[in-house]
């Protein structure tokens, strides 16, 4: 099945408008404080609690733990840093909007990094493991035998820390590929940052686009290959800086991305391409009927192999660095330890830039090959078994 490009489009349109809402699937510890919880009774109890008027510290290796965490999952509000000495949080709130029994929108700073309990119209709102929970005016969560929060929970559509990246990429995206192209009404070589895209998407053309698509082919496809390159480049290198934004390790994101090309495969795929699918030619018969289901399986797991390679690559450098920053904290001796953990964090990080790149460039190279193998013409040999006649012995 081939559609034309005003469907393809009209796809790529919603399911882009569709992601940023996405985002919230992904939770976060209850505070930016770092404050971690237990489960007493069917209900919340605090381990940074007071005893005799003073203040319990929590394990050191715990609280790194909890950063760690707080680091790579999403949140309701964007934090830059924390005192834990004075308790306060250095940021801004996010606007929060639920659907229960209606349209509600507040600010996140209503709930007050999950320590305080939001009142919107009568009814009463809580965090609790990074996600927002119906609750009553003393704030009580009820878990169950695996903590997990038993309480309603309202359809939320909040504006995220990982929708605002995503947005913030989308803006920037739209001035750079906008720049560049009205660079080109001054003269056939770009000016400015242009200088720096043009050979960026040459080369994503020449060396992705072409040789998996095809010539004929392959610009139909350049704006979708060029957007989800640029777009998981720029979170990459957005989550390593100091913000603490880690879009790409969202499973969520990673997920509607992946998505995204197998949607554009199914519904860009000639008859040939469902042929070797579902009666894969030039096997017995029998055969056909035991490749069919692993077919179709092997088409359900490639999104699979896309989604998790980006998910975990990403997640797995952020918990590195982390750690090796957390060594000099917990080191006992900050002369020795200091230069080991900066030099491996220097090192790790170095690592990253590149993978960043690396993982923009393997996504949109697997996503055009995906699409050519389902775009591209199949030439069969005929029951006679001609052979080309332009074969060299």
């Amino acid at each position: 099945m081939v559609i034309s490009n005003k469907p393809l489009k009209f796809i790529l349109a919603t399911l882009v408008a569709c992601l940023p809402v996405t985002s919230f699937a992904n939770a976060e510890n209850d505070s930016t404080n770092v404050q971690t919880e237990a489960v007493h009774e069917g209900k919340v109890v605090s381990h940074e609690s007071h005893e005799g008027g003073e203040h319990v510290a929590q394990d050191p290796k715990a609280k790194v733990d909890a950063f760690i965490d707080h680091h790579l999952q999403d949140s309701h509000d964007f934090v830059f840093f924390s005192d834990e000495k004075e308790n306060k949080n250095y940021g801004f709130p996010l606007p929060v909007i639920l659907i229960d029994g209606g349209l509600k929108i507040f600010s996140s700073s209503k709930l007050h990094h999950g320590e305080a309990v939001a009142e919107v119209d009568g009814s009463f709102y809580k965090l609790a493991h990074g996600k927002i929970y119906k609750t009553d005016a003393a704030g009580t969560i009820n878990f169950d035998e695996h903590g997990h929060p038993t309480n309603e929970k309202p359809l939320d559509f909040s504006i995220t820390k990982n929708v605002v990246a995503m947005l913030f990429v989308s803006i920037l995206m739209l001035l750079m590929f906008t720049g560049l192209a009205k660079s080109y009404k001054k003269g056939p070589i770009p000016t400015g940052f242009g200088r720096v895209l043009e050979p960026l998407i040459i080369f994503i053309r020449n060396e992705i686009a072409l040789p998996n698509i095809g010539e004929k082919k392959y610009r139909k496809y350049m704006g979708y290959l060029l957007t989800v390159f640029f777009f998981v480049w720029l979170l990459n290198l957005l989550g390593m800086t100091p913000l603490g934004i880690n879009v790409t390790g969202n499973i969520a994101i990673t997920v509607c991305l992946a998505l995204f090309t197998f949607l554009i495969t199914q519904f860009s795929a000639n008859k040939e391409y469902w042929g070797h699918i579902f009666w894969m030619p030039g096997v017995p018969v029998p055969m056909k009927i035991i490749l069919a289901p692993i077919e179709v399986l092997g088409m359900l797991t490639k999104p699979f192999a896309l989604l998790i390679r980006l998910y975990a690559n990403i997640t797995a450098g952020h918990v590195v660095i982390m750690s090796l920053i957390a060594m000099i904290f917990l080191g006992k001796n900050l002369a020795a330890d200091l230069p080991i953990s900066f030099g491996l964090t220097l090192f790790i990080s170095v690592i990253e830039v590149l993978v960043a790149f690396l993982q923009a460039f393997i996504f949109t190279m697997l996503s055009s090959l995906f699409i050519g193998m389902a775009v591209q013409d199949h030439h069969h040999d005929d029951d006679h078994g001609h052979k080309d006649e332009n074969v060299i012995i």
